[in-house]
């Protein structure tokens, strides 16, 4: 039986550009693009996880809004259930601390990158919610 894995990611939105992040050569799913976030804690809400993860990795405050999609994709470690939020920046500007690399895209842009399969169906909504 495969583990369950509730995360959450961010859609941050900002100049009516979205922040990619890509994952780092040691991590699972390495150099694949996401929108980041990370794992729920016990006790926590989604909206309280992403705003916690969010500062940690990328040292920059966010607002969380509204939720954009739910998605529950199963890798060969485990069955991740994503929920993306779309969020604006409060203040600070994301550092890379966790990804190697970051890049603010136009929504019509997001498709020319290597998504994590889990982030695919919110890539989508919000390519069509924008554009």
């Amino acid at each position: 039986m495969k583990k369950d894995i509730h995360v959450v990611g961010a859609i941050i939105v900002n100049n009516g550009k979205i922040l990619c992040a890509q994952r780092g050569p040691t991590k699972s799913l390495s150099y694949k693009w996401e929108f980041p976030g990370g794992k729920v804690e016990k006790g926590e809400t989604p909206q309280e996880a992403l705003q916690r993860e969010i500062k940690e990795e990328m040292k920059c405050n966010i607002k969380v809004g509204q939720q954009a999609e739910h998605t529950v994709y199963e890798y060969d470690f485990g069955i991740v259930h994503l929920t993306t939020f779309y969020c604006g920046l409060i203040d600070g500007l994301p550092k890379l601390t966790e990804h190697v690399s970051i890049k603010w895209l136009p929504p019509q842009e997001l498709n020319f990158l290597d998504w994590a399969q889990a982030d695919i169906p919110a890539v989508e909504k919000v390519i069509s919610n924008f554009t």
